[in-house]
């Protein structure tokens, strides 16, 4: 006699089993929950793997007063799937909401839930922060003396409140100097000069710094470290590292040590890049513990150097290491090498001077962007690291998961604006580095129109000014090499798509092509995909302007690259930027 088992999905508690149906194990709030912070990351964890295709807007929904909108993000491990929802904006001072999980997802069996997960949480008045963590902790003996020394809050607090008398580090006689910077709730302060060695440090944060919405902590918070005797120096790690092949040609050659050194003994002499026995000339340059050189010339193609730092490099003690270090690296076998991006690594947009302006709901940037331009010029967006929301209006809201960066007014810094200058400054010396000039040679296959095309890595240089992608889609074929670089050069303008709904044009990578490797010098403006959709690839770096779709498109545009533009705005619609690395 046969034995028949049946296996049902329970409502309640069971053991996961393959096949049973979903439930929701936990959520962020809880349940009931009270004294919610404003810029809470709601989440929930299946006790399963799930479809995260089912798990939409209208099947996660978080409801206040009014329904929230914000961003669905999700973690997988390999038995249980985390979604988290971040809100467009901070949620309401004492307000009760109401998370809503319906029987629309689905587990990746396709099993359902088999009813609605429902739970709720309220904020309170306002939430008194607190540091919950330092770097040093309080206590701590032996800090190196080029230690960041770092307070995380309980939330993201205002940076203007931050200041060198709200935020004081003390050696017994007088405040030390420095820079703060800010990443969430954690506020950084560089000092301007390395810690003296076998001193005791007082850290005191002051009920001046407060939270968005004005609220300061109840009593000032302190604490104290004290650093040891002067380390030796050593190498942490070098760029390229050691035995590193296709090293691009133009290569910059750093080295990071366990502290900062001093520049006067950095030398020629001291920090030796070798061709065999020919030395490479070259200039440095030093951020904090880094040391870059940069050569003077584009390194030898298929060529092996060797790097020597002798103890002849000291820090500012006199110090110097116990031995040499000494690394070697090759440079790739083809005779083009991509160009430095310097500090656009993380850049997905860059305004120039002119800002940056986004219109749809839809528009992601996994990355940071940049103007020079006062924060009233970036318009349709908010801050995914801080909060801060720059002109943004019911159909226009942008996330950037990466920081804006922009002159002041608040939300704009003088430490944003320092960096957002940097950045134009290295965008134009990108350009620089990517003009017929610096990188001859280019051909035109096309006579400007580069659709339909399969191209080979190399330099591709518009005969008339212009290119286009039209008609079909541009391939770019690596042929093997992840390491292949793509350059194209263009005297004036650049085309993306043609009119219509179905004007949108691609360019596909195969057999190892990267987006990072792909760089496109524009004389004039670039549009990518006037009537929307698309796949742009590689880094734009335009003279005057760079557009991706236009307005009224709901059809997403992306780019896997970055748009920049050295003296107009940088505009878009429900656009994504997907800054490669």
């Amino acid at each position: 006699m046969a034995l028949l088992f049946v296996f049902a999905c329970a409502e309640d508690d069971y053991v996961a089993t393959e096949g049973l149906c979903p439930t929701v194990a936990s959520t962020t709030p809880a349940d009931n929950d009270v004294n919610v912070p404003l810029n809470q990351v709601i989440s929930a964890t299946f006790n399963k793997l799930m479809d995260t295709s089912t798990i939409t807007a209208t099947s996660f929904t978080v409801n206040g007063p009014n329904p929230i909108v914000g961003v669905l993000t999700f973690d997988s491990t390999a038995t249980a799937t985390t979604v988290h929802f971040t809100p467009s904006s901070n949620l309401l001072l004492n307000t009760t909401y109401t998370g809503i999980i319906t029987t629309s997802v689905k587990d990746t069996m396709g099993n359902a839930m088999q009813v609605n997960y429902v739970w709720s949480f309220s904020t309170g008045n306002s939430i008194i922060p607190k540091v919950i963590a330092t770097d040093p902790i309080n206590g701590s003996t032996n800090v190196p003396l080029n230690k960041i020394i770092t307070a995380t809050f309980s939330q993201i607090m205002n940076p203007a409140t931050v200041t060198p008398a709200s935020f004081r580090v003390s050696n017994g006689t007088a405040n030390i100097t420095g820079a703060f910077t800010f990443s969430g709730a954690k506020v950084i302060f560089t000092p301007s000069a390395q810690l003296t060695a076998n001193t005791n440090y007082t850290a005191t944060i002051t009920t001046a710094v407060k939270n968005s919405n004005g609220v300061g902590m109840t009593t000032d918070y302190v604490w104290t470290f004290s650093t040891g005797t002067t380390l030796t120096p050593l190498v942490l790690v070098t760029n390229p590292v050691n035995l590193e092949n296709n090293v691009p040609l133009n290569k910059i050659i750093t080295a990071t040590f366990n502290q900062v050194m001093n520049p006067a003994t950095v030398t020629n002499a001291s920090f030796k890049v070798m061709d065999g026995g020919t030395p490479v000339n070259g200039t440095f340059s030093f951020s904090g513990a880094t040391v870059l050189f940069t050569p003077s010339a584009t390194l030898m193609s298929n060529t092996t150097y060797t790097a020597t730092i002798t103890t002849a490099v000291k820090n500012s003690a006199g110090v110097g290491m116990t031995n040499d270090y000494v690394w070697s690296f090759t440079t790739l076998a083809s005779t083009i090498g991509g160009p430095d991006v310097r500090s656009l690594l993380n850049v997905g947009g860059l305004g120039g001077n002119a800002g940056i302006t986004n219109q749809g709901l839809n528009t992601v940037i996994n990355g940071g962007i940049a103007t020079t331009a006062a924060s009233t010029l970036v318009t349709g967006f908010h801050d995914g690291l801080t909060a801060d929301v720059y002109t943004e209006t019911p159909l226009n809201k942008g996330l950037v998961t990466g920081g804006i960066f922009t002159a002041p007014p608040f939300p704009g810094t003088a430490t944003s604006f320092a960096f957002a200058q940097q950045a134009v400054m290295d965008a134009n010396a990108l350009y620089n580095d990517l003009s017929p000039a610096s990188m001859p040679g280019g051909i035109d296959p096309g006579a400007g129109q580069l659709g339909g095309l399969t191209l080979p890595p190399g330099i591709y240089k518009a005969a008339g000014g212009s290119f286009g992608i039209a008609g079909s889609n541009l391939t770019l074929d690596a042929q093997g090499d992840p390491n292949a670089v793509f350059v194209f050069q263009c005297a004036s303008g650049l085309t993306v798509g043609s009119a219509g709904p179905a004007g949108a044009r691609s360019i596909i990578l195969i057999n190892g092509a990267s987006a990072k490797n792909v760089y496109w010098q524009v004389g004039s403006a670039a549009t990518i995909n006037a009537a929307g959709g698309g796949v742009m690839v590689g880094t734009i770096v335009a003279s005057a302007g760079v557009t991706l779709s236009t307005s009224g498109n709901a059809v997403q545009t992306v780019l896997n690259g970055r748009a920049i533009s050295l003296v107009a705005s940088v505009t878009m619609v429900n656009t994504t930027i997907n800054v490669p690395q």
